[in-house]
């Protein structure tokens, strides 16, 4: 729910009257039809009129030379597409915009790109990387003189870093207000709006009410906010009026409510009336792909359940206690264990409560994450399939060849995210992990080598160094430690685009150490322990959810060694895991 209303706004923002417009349209009677019907298509969701429309504004755009206005169309359509939640279509045409904008060098367009990707990012669940394409946006504009549109930027990462860092939040919209005060003065009475909606979010009553009482002095002006349904129903519970408050947003707010309505239980000490009407939105807005990931509540829901029947076992205990208040030597005990026994159970809700919170987050986060990773091979290989169907490429081995190599990639691309997933499940649900193998360590690397030879790019060379007799072996879960090479050497051909790779193996005491070395990008200092995280990708425009080094790691701690990124080498990146030898 929110994501929709959020890019509603976003439209509205690269709406064609931008004040950035090379061509003046006031009086063009033709462009306002051509954007009037493009833009109701666009509210009413309808992808053949809207398509149909944008088309005609686009070329009507072109012929009038307005490059800005082209492109900000171009954007209008990526918003469609993630509207309709077709994350991946909208990806492709964040990235085919960046890449035409980079190639026609329009760099004062380039923010387009970059602003559509943060809000790609922020559907993904993945906010570090959509804040920081909004910073990049902010500066951008601020190089090339787009003061007045800098607000709405700022709101971006406002509404990404409300959940985290209120203070962080609050400083941003004083920025936005000084900005808007100079370049877009009627910004600023929503920007005083959303910030006094913030001071009721973190808890501070008294000057959420305070700014209240400035924004009705604003209404008696005529200035109006898009925030003025929520105030209302903020200033409602903040005046104790809480069943009003909960009635008001029920009725005025729509989608909004969702978001308010725990809020506002939460803010009134109502924890289980908070729980439930969180659960209840979370039910109404799943979609059939977050079943694979319903396990993940069970356990929350266990909890609840276990604080549910310890909530009617305090009952029993302080009723067996009431029957005692005629013993006047035991009344003071018994009032001091019901308040006692309260207070604890409230605290329990509430934990329960903030749990579920984190855990539909990271539900959302890793299901928008896989489903973008996922649907880029199986299109790929969808769209083969039908080529191969054609007969006219009986007669052309070449092309059958190239076709079949591309399907066996994105075969294989499928495989290992989904051996990924596995495998960081796997670990997870398994305290210990056997190792029973002996495993001839030269003969893995040389398999591995071969293996990967066929997926690395072209002028990518794959080499084998090792100090290592060849009957050297090391007792260890042969399959794992495999999969940890696996892991690194997907990595390296994946950043390598021409250069060399190589799988060295030596002993040094009681150590087995293996090194995977490129001549790629490489990975600055500061992300040497980042890149362990889970879902962290320092190229968004590359393939995989960021959990092929995490894995590593992880398998690795279980063999009893480990894997670190060496920040001493700098021609590339040069990842080294180190085991111990049994004797």
């Amino acid at each position: 729910m929110k994501i929709t209303k959020t890019l509603i706004a976003i439209a509205l923002l690269l709406g064609t009257n931008d004040i950035h417009a090379q061509v003046d349209y006031t009086h063009d009677a033709k462009y306002k039809v051509l954007r009037d019907s493009m833009s109701h298509a666009f509210n009413d969701g309808d992808s053949a009129r809207f398509y149909t429309h944008l088309t005609n504004l686009q070329n009507y755009l072109l012929e009038h030379n307005d490059l800005h206005g082209y492109y900000t169309q171009r954007c209008n359509d990526i918003i469609f597409e993630m509207n309709r939640q077709n994350i991946f279509e909208a990806y492709t045409k964040a990235q085919e915009l960046s890449k035409e904008l980079r190639e026609k060098k329009l760099t004062k367009e380039m923010y387009m790109a970059v602003n559509m990707m943060g809000h790609i990012n922020k559907y993904c669940g993945n906010k570090e990387a959509a804040k920081k394409c909004w910073y990049e946006v902010v500066e951008m504009m601020e190089k090339n003189g787009y003061y007045e549109s800098i607000p709405p930027i700022y709101m971006n990462i406002i509404n990404v870093a409300l959940d985290d860092d209120a203070q962080e939040a609050l400083d941003l919209m004083d920025k936005a207000k000084e900005i808007a005060k100079k370049y877009s003065p009627d910004r600023v009475f929503d920007i005083e709006t959303r910030k006094t909606l913030t001071y009721y979010n973190s808890g501070d009553i008294e000057k959420f009410l305070e700014g209240y009482k400035v924004y009705k002095e604003g209404e008696k002006k005529g200035l109006s906010s898009v925030h003025g349904r929520s105030m209302e129903a903020y200033y409602l519970a903040a005046t104790g009026k809480v069943d009003e408050a909960i009635e008001y947003a029920k009725r005025e707010l729509g989608d909004e409510g969702a978001d308010a309505i725990p809020l506002i239980y939460e803010r009134a000490g109502r924890w289980e009336e908070a729980y439930k009407s969180f659960k209840k939105e979370s039910l109404i807005g799943d979609s059939i792909d977050n079943v694979v990931l319903t396990n993940s509540m069970q356990g929350i829901q266990e909890q609840v359940e276990l604080y549910e029947a310890e909530k009617k076992a305090a009952t029993l205990r302080t009723t067996a206690l009431l029957g005692a208040v005629f013993m006047l030597t035991l009344l003071i005990i018994a009032l001091v264990y019901i308040v006692q026994s309260r207070k604890k159970h409230l605290e329990e809700l509430r934990k329960a409560y903030n749990k579920a919170m984190e855990s539909e987050k990271m539900k959302t986060a890793f299901i928008h994450n896989v489903s973008h990773e996922v649907r880029t091979p199986l299109n790929i290989i969808t769209g083969f399939a039908q080529v191969i169907a054609d007969p006219d490429l009986a007669g052309n081995p070449e092309e059958r060849k190239r076709i079949s190599t591309m399907m066996q990639k994105s075969t294989r691309q499928v495989t290992v995210l989904i051996d990924e997933i596995i495998g960081l499940s796997l670990i997870e649900s398994t305290e210990k992990m056997p190792k029973e193998d002996n495993a001839n360590i030269n003969k893995m690397l040389r398999g591995l080598q071969i293996e990967y030879q066929d997926y690395a790019n072209a002028g990518t060379t794959l080499n084998v160094e090792t100090e290592l007799p060849d009957d050297f072996t090391l007792t260890t879960n042969e399959n794992m430690l495999r999969r940890i090479l696996a892991c690194l050497m997907d990595n390296a051909v994946k950043y390598t685009e021409k250069g060399k790779i190589t799988l060295k193996a030596k002993q040094e005491n009681d150590q087995l150490k293996l090194t995977v070395t490129d001549t790629g990008s490489g990975i600055p200092t500061e992300e040497a322990e980042h890149i362990f995280d889970r879902f962290v990708k320092l190229d968004n425009f590359k393939e995989g959810i960021g959990l092929g080094l995490p894995l590593s790691r992880r398998l690795a701690e279980q063999l009893g060694g480990k894997v670190e990124l060496d920040t001493t080498y700098t021609d590339g990146a040069q990842f080294i895991v180190t085991l111990p030898i049994s004797n």
